[in-house]
């Protein structure tokens, strides 16, 4: 992805997704839950929700994309920087990221978790 507004799009994609904030930047959320926002330390990524298993892949097979710092450390999200090859993979992530968040009835009507 390659800008905030890439990350908006696909969200929006999302059923129930909608804009708003996360500690006053612009974030997407889905239930009044974050599914990313630009909370970030660096201008050159945002945070994405993840569980931590997942987080911990990540970061060891794609630190280029992935990363962290002691502030997320154990918190359940992923640093992630825009511009790299892992379009379809953050992609993924955010539909899983919304999955987790979605009532029974939506991930019925969606199908099974990305």
């Amino acid at each position: 992805m390659k800008d905030w507004d890439a990350i908006v799009t696909a969200a929006l994609a999302l059923p129930g997704v909608e804009q708003g904030t996360s500690y006053g930047k612009p974030a997407v959320k889905m239930r009044g839950k974050m599914l990313a926002a630009t909370t970030a330390p660096a201008d050159d990524s945002f945070v994405l929700a993840v569980t931590l298993d997942d987080k911990d892949v990540l970061i060891e097979h794609d630190p280029a994309t992935f990363w962290q710092t002691p502030h997320y450390d154990g918190w359940p999200a992923v640093l992630v920087r825009y511009g790299t090859p892992a379009t379809d993979r953050i992609a993924t992530l955010l539909a899983r990221a919304w999955w987790d968040r979605a009532t029974v009835a939506q991930r019925k009507a969606y199908g099974p978790r990305p």
